[in-house]
């Protein structure tokens, strides 16, 4: 499909109403409805999030030797064939995907989109806190992570554990997927719904999006917190450990995060040493409040500004963040990977952007208010695998 198609006409709209931007819970449930939606096996309700859906891995992992796109020619399932890949069952108690390797993994979701619809994939948060590289394939695609208008067809995760081996079982679920819903006369564009530093001014003077400053910068700029003050503790962040057990991913609360990471403590001069190749959790500065009428997602900041890759799952579900005060009350945790040399942090420096885009409509149920909300209110905090002292 072109990068610039021509208008179309929205045949959904007695379906969807007449807004556009993200599709909320209410609405991915018409989509499951409308089967525009499948699933091998129904659809669990706690795969519903108030801006997104839970995917699962299906019954088989393929190993591969590298990563891979198919191409506009051909089918994930053609390069598979052609990649000859050992095939490892998830049934039953499923299978250990080691540190190191790269399995792809059909999920057990079909999407039939219409013209209307596009969608765009990211890991789970607890998914990103184990340093599992996580990304959604589809067929003749030449671009992870995004279902293109009109798709038809099964999808796939690439899964590559980076710092600790997994144990994961058909049915487990690593990413999530967002629905977008765009207007007749839109061209074609991933940010087509972004909000502009004007809007997010005045959100923020009718309810803060952030305690103290509002930091703009085609989005909301983040900061690393490694002070002690901020915290009200000694340990600033995580790091992971080269040679630890499995974990399961379908286990919450199972683990003692001492058997898998080591504590970082803070430093007189607020710094932090990232050494190439080590996995951190490290917090925002910043507390954040993700209002109804919208979604963020974190984006890279400037690869000119640092050599390290931060944050690998960056949705952020309306409702993130609310107290009943109505001040901002929960954090950015950031996954942070630095890249081929050691570099310095120091406290207060920018690490992230929230970019922020509209919901077609507010959802009903916000986060926190539903299932599976283990993040709201959070500090500093590891996946939800662990016991947090």
């Amino acid at each position: 499909m072109s990068l610039n198609p021509l208008p179309f006409e929205d045949e959904n709209a007695g379906l969807f109403g007449t807004h556009f931007g993200l599709l909320g819970r209410e609405k991915i449930e018409l989509m499951l409805r409308r089967r525009m939606i499948r699933g091998l096996g129904d659809i669990e309700p706690g795969q519903l999030q108030p801006a997104s859906l839970d995917l699962r891995l299906g019954a088989t992992a393929h190993r591969v030797r590298a990563s891979f796109l198919p191409g506009k020619e051909r089918s994930v399932e053609d390069q598979l064939a052609v990649l000859k890949s050992d095939e490892i069952s998830l049934e039953g108690d499923g299978a250990v995907l080691e540190r190191g390797c790269v399995y792809v993994i059909p999920l057990l979701e079909f999407l039939s989109l219409p013209e209307s619809l596009s969608a765009a994939a990211n890991p789970k948060s607890s998914t990103g806190r184990l340093d599992i590289f996580t990304r959604l394939i589809t067929d003749r695609s030449e671009i992870f992570d995004h279902v293109e208008r009109g798709y038809e067809g099964r999808l796939y995760a690439e899964v590559s554990p980076r710092s600790f081996s997994v144990r994961v079982r058909k049915g487990s679920r690593l990413n999530q997927i967002r629905f977008r819903r765009w207007h007749p006369q839109q061209f074609f564009s991933r940010t087509g719904f972004s909000v502009d530093d004007k809007d997010l001014r005045e959100h923020h003077a009718r309810l803060a999006l952030v305690d103290g400053e509002l930091n703009l910068r085609g989005g909301l700029v983040l900061r690393i917190a490694l002070s002690a003050e901020t915290f009200d503790s000694k340990i600033i962040g995580y790091r992971a450990q080269k040679h630890a057990d499995i974990i399961d991913v379908d286990r919450v609360g199972a683990y003692d995060v001492a058997d898998f990471w080591d504590p970082i403590h803070a430093r007189a001069d607020k710094r932090l040493i990232l050494d190439p190749d080590e996995f951190y959790i490290l917090a925002s500065q910043e507390k954040l409040h993700i209002p109804p009428d919208l979604a963020a997602e974190m984006v890279p900041i400037d690869p000119a500004m640092g050599e390290f890759r931060v944050h690998y799952a960056g949705f952020f579900d309306p409702g993130f963040g609310y107290t009943a005060s109505g001040h901002p009350g929960s954090r950015a945790v950031l996954e942070v990977r630095s890249h081929e040399v050691p570099f310095i942090l120091e406290d207060g420096q920018v690490i992230g952007r929230l970019v922020y885009e509209k919901m077609a409509e507010a959802p009903q149920a916000l986060y926190g208010q539903i299932g599976g909300s283990n993040y709201q209110g959070q500090g500093l905090k590891l996946s939800k695998h662990f016991r947090m002292p």
